[in-house]
C-alpha cells in the first residue's frame, strides 16, 4: 500500500492523504474544459498582469468567474454527487451565472451611476446571487466555517449589529448599501484582497507550478540531501532544508509535506528516527516554508498591501527570524540524532553536492532572476512573469526536464487549478475585511484587547495567539492571516510605537519636533522632556495626547522609517502566529498528512509538531522586543549569534539533552543560559554570561558522548 492511498484509524477519526486532497470529478469531456479553461484563465492573468490596462473590477469580477467556474467544475456540492448528471448541470448553471455576473458588471455598471446609485431588479438578482455563489463555492473547498463567518459579519451590518450594546453596536446599513459595498465596490468581494489574488498571488502559484515542473523540486531534494546527508542526524536536516525551500515555492504547508514528506519520511525512519518525531519533524518544517523568503506563500504580498512597505523590503526583513526557526527546528533534529543515535542512509551516499550542482545548476537560475529583478525594482508580478520565462529557459539546459510546449501548457493548468481553490478563498474573504472597515470593528477589537492586555505587549501576543489558534480551526493560514492582521495589527502596532516613544521621553532623547505636540496638552511638560523624566510621568503625560495627534507624534519622534518597521513587525508577529494551527491540535492538518505518511497517530504527533514547532512563538517575541526587523548591522549580528545560542539551549532544556544527557542540576543551568541569551533586556555580560555556560555544558557532553561512543 502506497503513502498516498493508506489511511490510519485513530479514536478521532480515519485520516488518510486523501483528505488533503480536493474530491475533483473525472471524466473525459470535463478533464478537456478544465484543462482549456485554466490555460485559458492562466493566458489572461498574464496579459493582465503585465501589458493589460482593463479596470479592476472588470478584473476582479473576471477573476473570481473563471476560477468560481473551474470550482463549480472540479468540485461538486457533495463528494457523493461527483457522477451525478443533475448535480453536473447545476454545475453548469453555476458557471453561465458567473459568466452572466461579468458581464452584467461590463454592461449595467454605468447605468447604476447614472441612477445616482440606486439599485433597479438587476442590481438586486446579480449582486445577491454573486454573494451567495462566493458562500457556495467557498464550501465547496473550504467547508462551511467561513461561509458561517461570512453571513454572521454581513447580517451583523445589516441586522443584529443595532441589537447588541457596547463598543460593538452598529446602527446598521441597508440591504442595497451592503450589496452595492460588497459587489459593486472596490472595498468588498473585488476590492483590496482580489487585487492582491488576481495580481501577486497567481502569478507567484503560476511560477511555483512552472518550476515544479521544470524538475526543480528534485533538484531541491537532491540538493538538501547533499547538503545534509552526512551530518549527525542528517535525514532530519534533509527534512527541514527540502521542506523550508519546497515550502516557499509551493506556497501549501500541507502539500509541502505530502510532496516531500514521501521522501523525508521513511529516509528518517530508516536511519532511526522515532517515526512520530520523523512525522512531527517534516511537519513542522513544511509549515516553515510559508516563512520563507523569497515567495512566503501568500502573505508577503498581502503584508506589503496592508502596510506599504515595498515587498523587496519585506522578504529582506523576514529573512533572519525564518532562518532562526530552521534552526530551532534543527536543533531538535540533532538532540534526537544524539540521544537515539541516527546513522547515515545508505542511499544517500552517491550523491555528492558537486554532482547535485553539476546537473542542476540551472534550477537555481529563475530564482536569481526574480530576486535580481525584485532588488533592481520590477514590481512583483513583472518579477514573477519574467521568471517564468526564465524558468522555461533554463529547462533547456537540463537532460531530463525540458519545457516543449505540452509541459508548459501542463505547467500553466496545473498553477490555475492549484489558484482555484485560493482565489474564491480571498474572494470570500473580502467581504470579511470590508465589514471589518466599514463598522469599525476592527479598531475596537484592538482597543478591546488593549484594554484586556492591561497595556502590555507581552499579554496582547498571547491574546492574539489565541485568537490565531481559534480562527485557524475553521480558516487558512492566508485568511486567518488577513482577519487578524485587519483586527489586532493596530493593537501590537500602538504598544509597540508607544513604548519606544515612553522610552525616548524618559531618557531625554525625544527629538524638539516632536516636542510640539505636547504644547497642547502640558506646556510645562517641555523643559522635563528635554532632561528626561520617570517612566510613570510619561505614560502619563502621553496618555494626555488626543488619538488623532498621536500617529503625528510617532512619525515626528520615531521618523517614518522606524514607524514603517514597527508596522512591518506588527504583521510579521501576526503572520507568524497564524501559521500555528497547522501544527497545534485539535486541527493541525499539516501534522496530519505528516502522520498518514508515517503511519502514526494523528492527534500525538500533532503534539509532537506543536513541539518541535516552538520557534513560531519564541520568534515573534523577539521581533515585538528587539529591533530583530529593521535594526542596523551590528545590533542584528548580537541578536543572530545570542537569538541561535539562546534556542539551542532551551530546546536542550526541553529535551533534556545537549550532546548527552543532562543531569537535573545541568538542566536547570542550560535553562538559565538560554534565558540569559534571549532575554531582550539583559545587558551583553549577562548574555555572555549565558553563552559561556552553553559553551561549557556543550563541550563537556560532547566529550562525554564521544567517550561511551567509543566503547561501544
Amino acid at each position: 500500500m502506497t503513502a498516498s492511498t493508506e489511511s490510519i484509524k485513530s479514536p478521532e477519526k480515519e485520516i488518510s492523504l486523501e483528505d488533503f486532497e480536493t474530491k475533483h470529478r473525472e471524466g473525459r469531456w470535463i478533464t478537456r474544459v478544465v484543462f482549456a479553461l485554466s490555460i485559458f484563465l492562466a493566458v489572461a492573468h498574464i496579459y493582465i498582469n503585465t501589458i493589460g490596462t482593463l479596470p479592476e473590477l472588470r478584473i476582479s469580477a473576471f477573476h473570481f468567474a473563471g476560477f468560481g467556474a473551474l470550482c463549480a467544475l472540479l468540485i461538486p456540492a457533495n463528494p457523493k454527487w461527483r457522477d451525478s448528471k443533475i448535480a453536473l448541470f447545476f454545475d453548469i448553471l453555476i458557471v453561465l451565472a458567473l459568466i452572466g455576473m461579468v458581464l452584467y458588471i461590463v454592461f449595467f455598471e454605468d447605468a447604476l451611476y447614472a441612477r445616482g446609485v440606486t439599485f433597479d431588479t438587476g442590481d438586486w438578482i446579480v449582486s445577491s446571487i454573486a454573494v451567495l455563489l462566493s458562500l457556495e463555492l467557498i464550501r465547496r473547498t473550504s467547508g462551511w466555517f467561513i461561509p458561517f463567518l461570512i453571513l454572521v459579519a454581513l447580517t451583523y451590518v445589516v441586522l443584529w449589529g443595532k441589537w447588541i450594546s457596547g463598543p460593538f453596536s452598529f446602527p446598521g446599513l441597508s440591504v442595497e448599501t451592503l450589496l452595492y459595498r460588497s459587489f459593486f465596490s472596490t472595498d468588498g468581494m473585488f476590492g483590496s484582497i482580489s487585487r492582491i489574488s488576481w495580481s501577486f498571488v497567481f502569478m507567484f502559484i503560476l511560477f511555483g507550478a512552472f518550476l515544479v515542473k521544470s524538475g526543480a523540486g528534485d533538484f531541491i531534494i537532491s540538493l538538501a540531501r547533499s547538503l545534509a546527508s552526512k551530518m549527525i542526524g542528517g535525514p532530519g536536516f534533509v527534512a527541514v532544508l527540502g521542506s523550508g525551500l519546497m515550502g516557499s515555492v509551493s506556497g501549501s504547508s500541507v502539500a509541502n509535506t505530502v510532496s516531500t514528506g514521501v521522501i523525508t519520511i521513511p529516509l528518517m525512519r530508516k536511519a532511526g528516527f522515532p517515526a512520530r518525531f520523523a512525522a512531527g519533524i517534516e511537519a513542522a518544517a513544511s509549515t516553515g516554508g510559508q516563512l520563507m523568503p523569497p515567495i512566503m506563500g501568500a502573505g508577503a504580498f498581502i503584508m506589503a498591501s496592508y502596510t506599504q512597505v515595498s515587498y523587496v523590503t519585506i522578504i529582506g526583513v523576514a529573512t533572519i527570524p525564518a532562518i532562526l526557526y530552521f534552526l530551532s527546528v534543527g536543533f531538535f533534529v540533532r538532540v534526537e540524532a544524539k540521544r537515539t543515535r541516527v546513522t547515515a542512509v545508505d542511499e544517500d551516499d552517491g550523491i555528492p553536492m558537486s554532482q547535485v550542482l553539476k546537473e542542476g545548476w540551472h534550477n537555481i537560475l529563475p530564482l536569481a532572476v526574480l530576486v535580481t529583478l525584485l532588488v533592481k525594482g520590477f514590481t512583483p508580478t513583472y518579477a514573477a512573469g519574467l521568471g517564468i520565462i526564465a524558468v522555461i529557459v533554463s529547462s533547456w539546459l537540463s537532460k531530463n526536464h525540458k519545457m516543449g510546449p505540452i509541459a508548459i501548457l501542463d505547467a500553466m493548468a496545473q498553477g490555475a487549478k492549484n489558484m482555484s481553490t485560493t482565489a474564491v478563498l480571498l474572494i470570500g474573504i473580502g467581504l470579511v475585511v470590508n465589514v471589518i472597515s466599514t463598522t469599525g470593528v476592527g479598531n475596537t477589537f484592538s482597543i478591546m484587547i488593549s484594554d484586556w492586555a492591561g497595556g502590555s505587549l507581552f499579554l496582547t501576543i498571547v491574546l492574539v495567539a489565541i485568537a490565531s489558534l481559534v480562527l485557524g480551526m475553521g480558516l487558512p493560514v492566508t485568511a486567518s492571516y488577513i482577519v487578524l492582521g485587519t483586527l489586532s495589527a493596530p493593537a501590537i502596532f500602538n504598544l509597540m510605537a508607544e513604548s519606544q516613544l515612553l522610552e525616548m521621553m524618559s531618557n531625554g532623547s525625544l527629538p524638539q519636533a516632536a516636542t510640539a505636540v505636547f504644547m497642547l496638552v502640558d506646556p510645562g511638560s517641555i523643559a522635563k522632556l528635554a532632561q528626561g523624566m520617570p517612566m510613570d510621568q510619561a505614560t502619563a503625560l502621553l496618555a494626555q495626547v488626543p488619538a488623532d495627534f498621536k500617529s503625528m507624534l510617532m512619525d515626528q519622534a520615531l521618523g517614518a522609517n522606524s514607524v514603517a518597521m514597527i508596522l512591518v513587525t506588527a504583521h510579521m508577529i501576526i503572520f507568524w502566529l497564524s501559521q500555528d494551527s497547522n501544527v497545534t491540535p485539535p486541527v493541525c492538518l499539516t501534522a496530519f498528512a505528516a502522520a498518514a505518511i508515517a503511519k502514526t497517530p494523528p492527534m500525538r504527533t500533532g503534539l509532537t509538531a506543536w513541539k518541535l514547532a516552538k520557534g513560531l512563538y519564541i520568534v515573534p517575541l523577539l521581533m515585538a522586543y528587539t529591533p530583530l526587523i529593521g535594526g542596523d548591522t551590528e545590533t542584528l549580528i548580537r541578536l543572530t549569534i545570542f537569538a541561535v545560542f539562546g534556542m539551542y539551549a532551551l530546546v536542550a532544556a526541553m529535551e533534556g539533552y545537549l550532546e548527552d544527557k543532562l543531569s537535573i542540576p545541568s538542566r536547570i543551568l542550560v535553562l538559565a543560559s538560554s534565558i540569559f541569551m534571549l532575554w531582550p533586556h539583559f545587558d551583553i555580560w549577562l548574555q555572555l554570561i549565558g553563552l559561556a555556560i552553553f559553551l561549557v555544558l556543550f563541550i563537556t557532553g560532547n566529550r562525554k558522548y564521544s567517550r561511551e561512543s567509543a566503547l561501544t
